[in-house]
C-alpha cells in the first residue's frame, strides 16, 4: 500500500471518528483511534524524517495536502467533542481525589 492511500485510510477513519465524537461513542472513537495509530506507525516508517525514499509526484503530493488538511479539520472536530468531556472527568477525578484526602485526613484525626 502506497503512503497516499494510507492517508486515504487515515481519512476517512479520521471522519468515522468525528462522526463516534459527535454521537459521544467513546468505545467507537477510542477504537478509531488504535486503528489511525497504526497507520501513522506505518507512514512513519515509510516517510522517515529525512524524506520517504520514493519521492511522490506533484498530483500525489497535492492529494497528500489535502487528506492531511482534512484530517486535521476532523481532530478539531473531535477535540471540540471531547475536550468539554475530559474536562467534566478530570474535575470528577480531581474533587474524588480532595474527597478521599479529606476523609482521610478525618480518619487520622477523629481516631487520635
Amino acid at each position: 500500500m502506497n503512503t497516499v492511500a494510507l492517508y486515504e485510510r487515515m481519512s476517512e477513519l479520521s471522519a468515522t471518528m468525528a462522526e463516534a465524537a459527535r454521537a459521544n461513542d467513546w468505545d467507537h472513537l477510542s477504537n478509531l483511534e488504535l486503528e489511525i495509530r497504526q497507520i501513522r506507525d506505518k507512514l512513519q516508517m515509510l516517510e522517515p524524517a529525512e524524506g520517504p525514499a520514493i519521492p511522490l509526484s506533484g498530483t500525489d503530493r497535492q492529494r497528500k495536502m489535502e487528506l492531511i488538511k482534512q484530517i486535521l479539520q476532523d481532530d478539531r472536530e473531535v477535540r471540540r467533542h471531547t475536550e468539554p468531556w475530559m474536562e467534566s472527568v478530570r474535575a470528577m477525578l480531581g474533587g474524588n481525589a480532595r474527597g478521599r484526602a479529606v476523609r482521610a485526613a478525618y480518619n487520622s484525626f477523629a481516631t487520635k
